[in-house]
């Protein structure tokens, strides 16, 4: 049994004066990426410079207006990162970068140094305020606390009136979720007033939720008290900065919305520490299929997905809300025909609002499609055409032939742009199922050696074929039909050959039904390797057909072809 009792309760707050759960979200926030710091310090294997610099011009792409690109008075890749962006003036006029440093002058002043040039920047200070790390890391009091945030605080601001550019401040007590609220208030007021905030030059407090510690909520109940009790509300931003350790990041960061936050940092698809920070995008698309605009550019999620998971080298969940391979698509013949027939009265109602079962938005305004509608051209990778081949034909093709047929279908779309289902189809009959020559198999017999103590293998085969037009025939024995067949055609071609992979697999149900085969073959002298496909309501047929196809692709023995 789960040891439960090691854990206790964090505790909730006594608010009924809430107004919160009354609320809906009118607008999208102020969004602040954090991908390029939060995100990237949470990799396996963080980017590159060139990596960095291509997902920072991605993201103004995207439509974000603040971004933090790293810890520069900490890390000497991100302090140069970031020299690149201004020396080569690729930060736009409208765009903010943010970085993050500690309270300590040092590192205040080196951060400093690395937004030289810029022409606005946010700093971003921190320092951890929760009871625990009161406690157990620190072990300091709350004015000791306060004191490190304050003098961070006159650090910025000495430096802020000697730049020549706009600098805004960002304080967030680190840990906030476990920090009492009347000291996460006071030490939030304390750095407001050091730094004189006003109406027209506005702190942005971000109150993190470091730690997703309960439900969200308690965050939301947390955000509207201290968003209730600031002075002077009109001279700060309020932000947040969920994480996900409860997989609740994107309910944390609605709440805190409705709870009156004005600015959002999260990261694309939720990468960050542990379980990954609040998922903009998820955010975002939930905005937008309830018809408010989330003012980001998101209309393009494969090209979103694309440049993610080669920056960061972490694919994405097939289940991810949105952006998933199998999110749009249904399984269930009952989902299927709820959705087709919800699209078909759209159709016949010429209904402008998007109504349609299990859908809850058109895939195709973000760029996907509904999965009986995908799309083939020179730039849809290998699962895109065995997607294909499944949905609308039934060849669910090996996972190693993926790349063997789509490089066959790329060389036609690079030519011609789009490639239909059909073409599709006709290109793999062409290649794989009709490929009958030189050889072609016609018919075939096989014994059962098993009761024969005397023989080394259990199976003999007569196989009938023609070579070049001319009828011919071979007799071998061998472990089962295939290795049989395979024994046979290497001593009539007089090479060898090896089988590395065999699969099967039913086309259709019911009396008249009929078996796909695969065979991947290696031609043992040279090297080369290639897929044979056969079908045939015999799976014995298919698997024989199989391999002369792959044997014709393969172009084994032809000089011993007469």
């Amino acid at each position: 049994m789960l040891n439960y009792s090691r854990y206790k309760r964090n505790p909730v707050i006594d608010y009924p004066e809430r107004e919160w759960p009354g609320k809906e979200i009118q607008k999208a926030p102020v969004w602040c990426s954090v991908d390029l710091r939060d995100g990237n310090q949470a990799l396996i294997d963080p980017m590159v410079v060139e990596e960095k610099i291509e997902m920072f011009q991605y993201l103004i792409k995207l439509g974000f207006r603040e971004i933090e690109i790293g810890f520069p008075a900490a890390s000497q890749i991100e302090f140069d990162f970031l020299r690149q962006l201004a020396d080569r003036k690729m930060i736009p006029e409208d765009v903010r970068v943010q970085v993050l440093t500690q309270c300590r002058e040092e590192l205040i002043e080196r951060t400093f140094e690395s937004i030289r040039g810029c022409s606005q920047a946010i700093i971003h200070i921190y320092n951890s305020t929760s009871t625990l790390q009161r406690d157990v890391v620190f072990g300091m009091s709350r004015e000791e606390i306060i004191n490190i945030a304050v003098q961070g605080t006159k650090w910025v601001k000495e430096r802020a009136e000697r730049f020549p550019g706009k600098i805004i401040l960002e304080y967030s007590p680190e840990s906030f979720t476990g920090t009492e609220l009347d000291f996460a208030l006071e030490i939030c007021t304390a750095v407001q007033e050091t730094w004189g905030a006003t109406k027209e030059n506005p702190i942005i407090i971000n109150l993190p939720s470091t730690v997703e510690m309960t439900t969200p909520n308690v965050y939301a109940d947390q955000i509207e008290w201290m968003n209730k009790h600031f002075k002077n509300r009109e001279s700060i931003i309020l932000s947040v900065h969920p994480h996900n350790d409860r997989g609740t990041g994107v309910a944390s960061a609605e709440l805190a919305l409705l709870a009156g936050a004005d600015r959002v940092e999260g990261t694309l698809f939720g990468n960050g520490e542990r379980t990954g920070n609040v998922d903009i995008l998820n955010i975002g698309y939930n905005m937008f299929s309830q018809g408010i605009n989330p003012e980001l550019n998101i209309e393009k999620v494969n090209e979103i997905i694309e440049i993610y998971e080669r920056c960061c080298k972490i694919p994405i969940h097939p289940r991810h809300p949105y952006a998933g391979k199998l999110v749009f698509t249904a399984f269930s013949g009952s989902h299927q025909d709820a959705i087709n027939k919800g699209v078909r009265a759209m159709k016949e109602r010429n209904s402008s609002i998007w109504q349609v079962p299990y859908l809850p938005i058109d895939p195709s305004d973000i760029g996907r499609e509904y999965e009986p509608i995908v799309r083939i051209n020179s730039q849809s990778g290998k699962g895109g055409v065995a997607f294909v081949m499944d949905t609308y034909f039934g060849f669910k093709l090996p996972k190693g032939m993926h790349r063997e047929f789509a490089n066959v279908i790329q060389r036609i779309s690079e030519k011609q742009g789009e490639v239909s289902p059909d073409q599709i189809m006709e290109q793999f009959r062409q290649e794989y199922l009709e490929r009958k020559e030189p050889i072609h198999f016609r018919r075939l017999r096989v014994d059962d050696l098993s009761d024969r103590v005397t023989s080394e293998f259990d199976t003999r085969v007569t196989v009938v074929y023609t070579d070049h037009g001319v009828e011919k025939s071979f007799e071998a024995v061998g472990n089962g039909p295939i290795d049989a067949v395979k024994r046979g055609l290497q001593e009539v071609l007089g090479e060898e050959m090896k089988i590395l992979d065999y699969e099967e697999h039913a086309l259709q149900s019911g009396s008249n039904s009929q078996a796909a085969a695969y065979i991947h073959l290696l031609d043992v002298n040279n090297g080369s390797v290639t897929y044979g496909v056969g079908v045939s309501s015999n799976i014995t047929r298919a698997s024989v057909r199989a391999i002369f196809s792959a044997v014709n692709r393969l172009g084994i023995g032809q000089g011993n072809f007469s």
